[in-house]
């Protein structure tokens, strides 16, 4: 089957699970905090990918006995600054928990968590849907754990490698923010909107570079179906295997119609783990599901309560930046943007900022939108740069736009002074004199130029006479091209439509 053929089964197996049945779907979101140093340990926090194996663990990670934990501070502020951001009740006191499992990549045989008394609960998330609409996501809770190791699974046969595991424990007891919601979401779409917004607010907050692909950013849905009308929630099954949102969506969406068939067929939905294969595009089956109580839950016993002082939550509630909803609403409320432009702006904190000290210094929002999302955009992925990674200052941007304004400079020199701008520290008024690039605007010179046009190309006014009226604009550009593109644009497009029409009007 086609990846065509498996995309339009998936749309119609969605299409009769919304006719017969409602999805109920809750998201697991780890996250690892962006700290020097580990959760419970002084071992530095080292990139996994890319780090060599094994080589940031102590005693205290690796789980050796007798090693005793210390609770990381700055794990600690950032997880509650992110249980703020969503709008969490903030426990003061709070504790952690022994998870007890089994397996290669845990060395103590259980995950330092918390549970019942996590850092924040009963938050909720604002999301916005492809209609225009919003919908809020209640969020269950947000807690802190530490990360487990990492398990690569090398493969069977061959001549260099028989089959087995190997374990990396460099990221064995990284500070780990997990952020439950409440079964709210209803669709894959609703899934992969809610966690790009949560996504989006940890990077704004500084907690979490959001990305999926390492690792560092993990999303695991758990999906449910039940007949509609009922409140009765059907088995769950938890996905993994998601490195990117579109996985997420099309994971969710194909695991839904999995269910449906399976009930539709008079089968049972199992209770498991499944993954996710990005190529087949499919979820398979990979473990039986546990339960709560099969984690056996108690209080760690080597580490005392956590007692969060209320100044310090003050503090930190004080200290959180404008989140992007916010700033999306003052966009369009105050600016008169479109969603599409205040979303694209607030995407990213340091382009929201950018803009925001632009408009400060005196630039008109839409114009300035317009010159972002397009120009400066344009011209930072061909170079693959950052907007904070260049010397072009807001103000110049400001400065460069009143020049166009002026008319001292017309929009495609500016363009051009905009590309060397972001190169260079030079102000927009010292490249323009240095390239020669103020705008013509001296009117007697362009009539003779317009003049001296027409009558170079006779064949071109006997078309445009003949009723070829688009050869005006081709009249226009080659006045511009004479100009090196520095004529008033509208002047000259007023010029030639005048000499034009005597024209066509006869002597």
């Amino acid at each position: 089957m086609t990846l065509s053929s498996l995309c339009d089964a998936a749309r119609q197996g969605m299409q009769n699970v919304a006719e017969q049945y409602e999805a109920v779907i809750g998201l697991e979101i780890h996250a690892e905090l962006l700290t020097e140093s580990k959760m419970f340990c002084g071992c530095r926090v080292v990139d996994s990918v890319t780090a060599a194996p094994n080589t940031a663990v102590c005693p205290v990670c690796l789980g050796m006995p007798g090693m005793l934990p210390v609770i990381n501070r700055r794990a600690v502020a950032f997880a509650l600054r992110v249980a703020l951001a969503l709008g969490c009740e903030i426990q003061p006191h709070n504790i952690f928990a022994r998870k007890s499992y089994f397996y290669p990549d845990l060395p103590k045989g259980y995950q330092i968590s918390q549970y019942e008394l996590p850092i924040g609960r009963h938050g909720h998330l604002d999301i916005p849907l492809a209609d225009g609409r919003t919908k809020r996501i209640g969020i269950r809770r947000v807690h802190m754990e530490e990360d487990t190791g990492k398990l690569t699974h090398r493969p069977t046969g061959g001549q260099r490698a028989s089959s087995g595991s190997l374990v990396d424990y460099n990221r064995s007891g990284v500070p780990l923010l997990e952020i439950v919601s409440e079964p709210d979401i209803r669709s894959g779409d609703e899934a992969r909107a809610y966690a790009a917004r949560i996504r989006q607010i940890l990077r704004y907050l500084g907690v979490n570079s959001g990305d999926m692909e390492k690792g560092v950013l993990r999303v695991e849905p758990n999906i449910s179906i039940r007949p509609r009308g009922s409140d009765t929630f059907g088995t769950r099954v938890e996905l993994k295997n998601l490195n990117s949102f579109r996985a997420l969506a099309d994971g969710t969406d194909y695991e839904l119609a999995r269910q449906a068939a399976v009930l539709d067929g008079g089968g049972r939905v199992i209770q498991e783990t499944r993954g996710w294969h990005d190529t087949r595009r499919e979820t398979f089956s990979q473990r039986v599901k546990e339960e709560a109580e099969d984690y056996r839950y108690f209080a760690e016993p080597d580490l005392p309560p956590l007692l969060l002082d209320a100044a310090w939550i003050d503090t930190a509630r004080a200290a959180l930046p404008e989140l992007p909803p916010a700033k999306e609403a003052r966009y369009t409320g105050r600016f008169g943007l479109s969603p599409t432009e205040a979303a694209a702006l607030a995407e990213d904190r340091a382009v929201a900022e950018w803009f925001d000290t632009a408009t400060a210094a005196g630039g008109a929002p839409k114009t300035l939108a317009n010159w972002i999302l397009n120009d400066l955009f344009r011209l930072l992925n061909e170079r693959d740069r950052r907007i904070d990674d260049v010397p072009l200052r807001p103000a110049a941007l400001v400065e460069l736009l009143d020049l166009v304004d002026k008319g001292v400079v017309n929009l495609t020199s500016a363009r051009e002074v905009l590309a060397e701008m972001i190169d260079s520290d030079s102000g927009p008024a010292a490249i323009i004199a240095a390239r020669g690039l103020t705008q013509i605007s001296d009117e007697a010179a362009l009539s003779a130029l317009v003049e001296q046009t027409i009558a170079d190309n006779p064949d071109a006014l006997a078309n445009y006479l003949a009723g070829k009226t688009s050869l005006l604009g081709w009249f226009v550009g080659q006045v511009m091209r004479a100009t090196r593109g520095q004529a008033n644009p509208a002047l000259v497009n007023r010029l030639v439509a005048e000499r034009l029409a005597a024209r066509t009007a006869g002597p």
